[in-house]
């Protein structure tokens, strides 16, 4: 068995080209994991995963709790092996999806006590239970359970939430039984402001996880603002583990992110684009259901190696989606998980050339363009 372990190859201002070897393999980073959700990237086979270039998926806490359970997860020897996914696996707390149901759930000192969405059964998550339930889950990374901080909070909200989040941490690394090649990451907190941030990751740091995220972004604070927090945050984390951005997100986030010392990333935006018509481009993204595709012969993405962009026209695809076909959503969810594998992939070819400045720039002025400038 090998330790899990993250070396730093290159780096390019605050841009990072690394590498995490884990019990089920490595990765390479900068990195984007496709979300599955329930054990499975909707509308994709994990072969079809594994083909975009895909070297680790995310799988969710709080709804495998719920059903099949993990219980009976573990009997199956664990998510990887129930669902076919060969690659490490990460699993997220249940921590977001507990605190975004609202008046489903009461939150103390404690954990949560939550109703399902599902048929409002009671349930009960502790820092101690999340952790405990991910090991059954079998995850190469497990994630801290943490209370995620709404937005916009005020200072003192942020500061409570994110010391709440803190002794949580301290709890689920007790809790976290080490294993050769698996991790566990804690969460910095504290919205926008930087003297929580600093103060959360000193608190993290001290627990010595494997890896660190950055929450509680992408929350509605805009682009600009998760940027800006990123800048002060990334500085003051080790440099010597990964830093994964939780929820994150349209592709210039992703690049922009990249650019601010970012090394992994998760976001349900391609998957659930895909399967409502909106296809990402490198020229931006494009509602496959509009009208102006009708008679359009051109692939979506004449860069593309992807099956939808190889083998079949815009046309096609505005007709499978016109006529609600099953196989329109497969192919530009295909699509959409490809191009976000592609941009990954030649961020790091970047970094590896020394060259990541300069596409960053190329990226956000050809993505800026817009598809409609390609017809002309």
């Amino acid at each position: 068995m090998t330790d899990f372990s993250f070396t730093l190859k290159k780096t390019e201002g605050m841009a990072r080209r690394g590498e995490i070897t884990t019990a089920h393999g490595k990765i390479q980073t900068p990195v984007f994991m496709p979300v599955g959700t329930a054990a499975t990237v909707k509308a994709m086979t994990v072969d079809d995963v594994w083909a975009t270039g895909a070297m680790i998926i995310l799988a969710n806490t709080y709804h495998l709790m719920l059903r099949p359970g993990p219980e009976r997860v573990e009997r199956f020897g664990g998510i990887r092996k129930m669902m076919g996914w060969e690659g490490p696996l990460l699993t997220d707390s249940g921590g977001f999806q507990v605190m975004s149901l609202g008046d489903l759930r009461t939150i103390d000192e404690d954990g949560v006590t939550f109703r399902s969405h599902l048929d409002g059964s009671k349930h009960r998550l502790t820092p101690e239970r999340s952790t405990d339930i991910q090991r059954m889950l079998d995850a190469t990374i497990t994630m801290a359970f943490d209370e995620c901080t709404p937005f916009p909070a005020d200072h003192d909200v942020a500061a409570s939430s994110m010391r709440m989040s803190m002794r949580w941490a301290e709890r689920c690394r007790k809790a976290f039984q080490r294993r050769q090649g698996y991790g566990q990451f804690g969460i910095v907190q504290g919205s926008v402001y930087e003297d929580l941030r600093r103060e959360s990751v000193e608190k993290l740091e001290a627990l010595d996880f494997e890896g660190y995220a950055v929450g509680g972004l992408a929350v509605g604070e805009g682009q600009q603002a998760m940027f800006d927090t990123l800048e002060f945050t990334t500085p003051v984390m080790r440099a010597d583990k990964p830093r994964y951005l939780m929820g994150v997100g349209k592709p210039g986030d992703i690049i922009g992110s990249i650019a601010r010392g970012i090394d992994m990333f998760d976001c349900v935006m391609p998957t659930r684009s895909g399967r409502t018509g909106q296809g990402f481009t490198r020229r931006g993204p494009v509602n496959i259901k509009n009208a102006r595709h009708a008679d359009d012969p051109r692939p979506l993405d004449e860069q593309c190696q992807c099956p939808a962009c190889t083998r079949y026209s815009r046309a096609y695809l505005h007709h499978l989606f016109r006529c609600d076909e099953v196989l329109g959503l497969m192919l530009l969810t295909r699509h959409n998980i490809t191009y976000y594998q592609d941009i990954t992939r030649a961020a790091r070819e970047a970094l590896d050339e020394g060259r990541f400045a300069a596409y960053h720039k190329e990226f956000d002025e050809t993505y800026a363009l817009g598809d409609i400038e390609a017809l002309s």
